[in-house]
């Protein structure tokens, strides 16, 4: 009987632990992301959300001639991750886009954009992707593999991620499988149509 009490109050305290490791986490998480928030909406108000140029990338991940960019974002989140025991795993966005007159759209899982207007934009995976910065995710060419409804994503036929912060896996391992980690980061987003 004691021994089943103890294994009962083992197994509650790893319970707890748990609870307050997640607590903290999110409270780690809740804190960078406004400090992100905070730096590079303040760089990104300063002129460059509302520049449609296409932007200066590694040869790798640039778009085809014939294309052009109808719409820059800058998005603003987190990249999600899972530990399975051996790692991290693939990273599955969660964030909001801004343009110059505030919050146009959303990012999530697929790699998925949905602007406010209902208009979606699916994107090809893998992408083509390019380490420009060590400390922060890699910048992306993707291929649009379907688009719905009219407005900003209609007729998607690249998107880039380009200028990242942050958004990198853990470099520790996880303390069980199943442990999620939040990692804040930020990136500007091209979304581009066929030329005219």
């Amino acid at each position: 009987m004691t021994k089943k009490r103890n294994e009962t109050n083992t197994n509650h305290e790893t319970t707890a632990l748990r609870a307050r490791a997640a607590l903290a986490a999110n409270k780690a998480t809740a804190g960078a992301l406004a400090l992100l928030l905070g730096g590079a909406l303040g760089a990104w108000a300063a002129g460059t959300g509302n520049d449609n140029r296409a932007p200066e990338v590694p040869e790798d991940i640039a778009v085809p001639a014939g294309n052009k960019v109808h719409f820059h974002g800058f998005g603003v989140g987190v990249q999600i991750y899972t530990w399975d025991g051996v790692s991290w795993g693939a990273a599955v966005p969660e964030a909001t886009l801004f343009d110059g007159n505030g919050i146009v759209a959303i990012h999530f899982a697929g790699p998925t954009w949905q602007s406010n207007s209902g208009s979606q934009v699916v994107g090809a995976l893998p992408p083509k992707a390019v380490t420009v910065d060590p400390n922060a995710i890699p910048w992306l060419r993707l291929s649009a593999k379907s688009t719905e409804g009219p407005g900003i994503f209609a007729n998607t036929t690249f998107i880039q991620r380009v200028n990242t912060s942050g958004g990198k896996a853990p470099s520790a391992n996880g303390a069980f499988v199943g442990q999620v980690a939040r990692v804040p980061y930020s990136a500007d987003y091209f979304f581009y149509r066929r030329a005219n």
